[in-house]
């Protein structure tokens, strides 16, 4: 069965082995008839032919292996520089937001006389009733209870409780919140109470005032926490069909609570030259 699968494979080579016997043989004793040196050398002519082609061809096949193997090493290099500078490209990225929300935060203070102490938030209060944030400033920083927090581009809250390093900042959406506040068009007083996740409610405006979708609430500085003027939120919806003396007002807070990442503790008023 081998040499009947193998035959040509075998005869070639046992021709290829009498070829060389026999040229060896000739070329080293000058011996022999110029017709038989021919037929060697022609029998011997392909065989060799055959020969280099396989050992190029075996030569071809190492140096692509080779140059792929370089080449998988230089994508893995390359993927590894790339990744390197995305994660720079990101670090550069956040540099720059955090830049544009310190440059909201900074021109805020040009817009009210007080002294502020910027803060980081660090945290956010679970409980799904409660809305609160931690931020990283205390006493140690001159903070007090009761004191307002803005961000851009108007009110928080204010600080409820207050440690050496850090302190918690109660937002005016919590239910448990009621903020003096004037309709800026009409100078109307309202008092805002907190709603949770549906925002504000804007209590004790008689129907018979003009309040309209769309006006902007300030704070009114009354009760002497907020100062007045401080940006609330705007009238989403008004409902003049609930029974009662009073409208329905729903508020929608100028403040995203929950893209908070830097906020002002206004601490006191500037006094003037």
């Amino acid at each position: 069965m081998f040499l009947r699968n193998y035959k040509t494979v075998i005869f070639i080579v046992a021709l290829l082995a009498i070829a060389l016997i026999l040229l060896s043989y000739n070329l080293k004793h000058e011996t022999g008839t110029g017709l038989v040196k021919k037929i060697v050398l022609e029998v011997a002519a392909p065989v060799h032919k055959i020969l280099s082609l396989s050992v190029k061809s075996v030569s071809d096949t190492w140096l692509r292996y080779i140059f792929l193997v370089g080449l998988e090493q230089d994508n893995r290099d390359l993927k590894k520089k790339i990744n390197e500078l995305k994660a720079e490209f990101i670090l550069y990225q956040e540099g720059y937001l955090e830049a544009q929300r310190l440059k909201k935060l900074l021109s805020l203070r040009d817009n009210y006389d007080y002294n502020f102490i910027s803060a980081r938030v660090i945290g956010r209060e679970p409980a799904a009733l409660s809305r609160t944030i931690m931020i990283n400033k205390g006493t140690a920083h001159g903070l007090k209870m009761g004191m307002p927090v803005i961000a851009p581009p108007g009110l928080v809250g204010r600080l409820t409780d207050v440690s050496w390093h850090s302190s918690k900042v109660l937002l005016f959406i919590d239910e448990s919140s009621n903020i003096d506040v004037i309709l800026q068009r009409t100078r109307t007083q309202g008092i805002i109470r907190g709603a949770g996740s549906r925002g504000c409610i804007l209590k004790y405006i008689s129907k018979t005032q003009d309040v309209r979708e769309g006006e902007v609430i300030v704070s009114s500085g009354i009760g002497g926490v907020f100062p007045k003027g401080l940006l609330v939120g705007v009238i989403s919806r008004v409902d003049r069909q609930d029974a009662g003396l009073f409208l329905k007002i729903n508020i929608t807070p100028f403040v995203d609570f929950s893209k908070l990442e830097e906020v002002l503790v206004l601490t006191a008023q500037e006094e003037e030259n």
